[in-house]
């Protein structure tokens, strides 16, 4: 019989440490067309906030909390990506190609709304999707 330590340190730690991650994450995300950041490295750095969360706690707990398919997260944000790429075909531009322009939002104000940031939607969704899967698919095989 194996005796399991007791992981109340660990969980509570944990929880605290997951939403300081997942605040970084989005932040990395947020800056990444002015500053350096974007899709892969906010989804990277979202995705160890999950991977914290099935290391503290056991996968049914995490699942029946955060109830989501990866592996359809990832084909979600690389359909997102790629349809992102064939949106500027439609206008006559190259694939990939982004543009911006500013708005005036009623409680923001002035502001800069531009085409890459669905581009690295996409890719923070698929780098999110794809590093949960596979450390989910380690842990089934321990």
């Amino acid at each position: 019989m194996i005796l399991r330590e007791n992981d109340v340190i660990l969980q509570t730690v944990s929880k605290i440490a997951v939403f300081i991650i997942l605040t970084f994450g989005v932040y990395l995300f947020l800056a990444g067309h002015h500053n350096p950041g974007g899709g892969f490295i906010g989804g990277l750095t979202l995705s160890s906030a999950f991977v914290l969360l099935y290391l503290s706690f056991d996968v049914e707990t995490v699942n029946a909390g955060i109830p989501l398919d990866y592996k359809k997260v990832a084909a979600l944000g690389v359909l997102i990506a790629v349809l992102t790429g064939m949106g500027s075909l439609l206008f006559g531009s190259s694939f990939l190609s982004q543009t911006f322009a500013y708005f005036d939002l009623p409680i923001f104000g002035k502001t800069e709304l531009a085409t890459v940031v669905l581009f690295e939607s996409g890719v923070a969704l698929g780098v999110i999707g794809v590093v949960v899967t596979i450390m989910i698919s380690i842990s089934e095989d321990v």
